[in-house]
């Protein structure tokens, strides 16, 4: 993928997820057919827009004003209300409104009137006169802690609007900051507008407008940084890329598509570096403690069946088995549930594993779409992944940077950076499985979905374990045509 220094909006309608009803993975059920779109926009810097009002607000705002060099907003009103809406939206957007520096502070406390409020949004007062706005947008812009403003107006008895509209390309001429306004009104105001979008000052009807404008200035500043400052390279890992081919192909001998349970998933895992937990599957008990006894205890036991997706569901999980007794009892438990939840399914064993020690759960998917091939997918793991959504996609491969960006975007990230006297996850543990992760369905296009989770992630440093998954594995068409032509020759 690429940035390029010129923004570019983009609308794309249709966000549908019709298409991830027949998915057998979380990942395939979460990527929607829209969510290719997201991840393409995201790794080439196009900002997506809602609508037609959002791309016409932006490229205003984008080609008349300087780019912002941060998110501190500050807001200019004379009125209360149109003030809070703009903050509300702004925050909403994820800009932060300016702290003033006790000089500007000191300036406004001057120039305004004692019922003025000099807190960040500032209140001029309703009937403000154009002299009140030029001192309080001269000292805002001229704060080194402000990157950008918002000036409002609401027409009242006493409001000259050309003469107020007239100081806003004054005042911020000069001043390497993009200013936006929002006179609000239609004919009230005409006369100040027309004058605005002369001096190339975009105008909006409605505050919140103006703050998703400057949002979306904040954004693509950003993705210049990251231009300049990030790592736009993909790293090849050590991996065993022909043993993997070789595996995948045995299992898709003869068949178009295979349930690869979570034992030959690790197989699969082990050739690109994943870390995992000892285990072994066993399909009598006789077996459990020499098996006990490679692993460790305690273990966790799981059933494996290609029939049987979600083991949880189920009953096909035991956690915790401290003792070879317990691991009996629990293989006779997996077993019986497993024939209840689905007579016909076909069992292949059961698994123990090592169990993992506590951790914060985390999922890394892929899925293939039609179009644009593979996707990785990062989010919030465990058994509310659907529920939660708390999800991102990529294009593989992926840029060192794309991954970074991944792992920051989910609203879990705070937990990750530890909250409540929890250490700091271990987010280079995290990036490196999904670059490797990355790695592995790019290679590999038989990859039709996968879902590691959860993944367990330990403190900063301690690095993290698979501790589920499973993998589809689909022939692709051209190995599909490739079969269909032996078949024909050979008859």
């Amino acid at each position: 993928m690429f940035f390029t220094r010129k923004p570019i909006l983009a609308v794309k309608s249709g966000r549908s997820a019709e298409g991830a009803r027949a998915a057998t993975s979380h990942t395939g059920a979460l990527a929607g057919s829209d969510a290719a779109y997201d991840a393409i926009f995201k790794q080439a810097g196009i900002l997506r827009v809602e609508g037609i009002n959002e791309l016409f607000h932006y490229a205003l705002a984008l080609s008349w004003q300087p780019i912002p060099k941060g998110n501190r907003i500050a807001i200019i009103t004379n009125a209360g209300g149109p003030g809070i809406m703009a903050t509300d939206a702004a925050i909403r957007h994820g800009l932060k409104l300016a702290d003033f520096s006790d000089d500007t502070l000191e300036s406004l406390k001057r120039h305004l009137p004692p019922m003025a409020s000099i807190k960040n949004p500032v209140d001029v007062i309703g009937d403000a006169p154009p002299e009140r706005y030029e001192s309080a947008i001269s000292d805002i812009l001229k704060d080194d802690g402000v990157d950008g403003a918002i000036v409002i107006l609401t027409p009242q008895a006493m409001s000259n609007i050309l003469e107020t509209a007239q100081i806003v390309p004054r005042v911020s001429k000069g001043i390497d900051k993009p200013v936006l306004t929002s006179f609000m009104g239609l004919l009230d105001v005409t006369e100040g507008t027309r004058y605005l979008e002369s001096q190339g000052i975009p105008n909006y009807t409605f505050p919140e407008a103006s703050a998703r404008s400057m949002a979306a200035m904040v954004q693509f500043s950003e993705i210049l940084k990251l231009k300049e400052n990030g790592n736009c390279k993909i790293h090849r890992l050590p991996a065993d890329a022909k043993k993997a081919a070789l595996y995948i192909q045995k299992k898709l001998k003869n068949k178009d598509s295979y349930y690869m349970p979570e034992n030959e998933m690790s197989d699969l895992l082990s050739c690109y570096g994943f870390p995992l937990l000892k285990s072994q599957m066993v399909t009598d008990a006789s077996e459990i403690a020499a098996v006990a006894d490679i692993t460790g205890l305690p273990v966790v036991m799981k059933i494996i069946s290609k029939d049987i997706v979600h083991k949880s569901d189920a009953g096909g999980v035991r956690l915790n088995i401290k003792t070879v007794d317990q691991a009996n009892q629990a293989f006779v438990e997996i077993l019986e549930n497993a024939k209840k939840y689905n007579p016909g399914a076909r069992i292949d064993g059961v698994l123990i594993e090592k169990m993992a020690k506590p951790g914060v759960e985390v999922i890394l998917g892929a899925t293939r779409d039609p179009l644009f091939g593979p996707m990785c997918m990062f989010g919030l793991g465990g058994i509310f992944v659907e529920s939660l959504k708390d999800v991102t996609f990529r294009l593989a491969p992926m840029w060192e940077l794309s991954v970074e960006k991944m792992i920051q975007s989910i609203k879990a990230y705070t937990v990750l950076k530890g909250v409540r006297g929890n250490p700091p996850s271990d987010i280079d543990a995290i990036k490196d499985c999904i670059m490797r992760l990355s790695q592995m369905v790019s290679t590999h296009p038989e990859i039709s979905e996968l879902d590691i989770n959860p993944l367990i992630v330990y403190p900063e440093g301690e690095g993290c374990m698979v501790a589920d998954g499973r993998i589809l594995l689909k022939r692709t068409a051209q190995e599909k045509k490739k079969m269909e032509q032996q078949n024909d020759d050979a008859n």
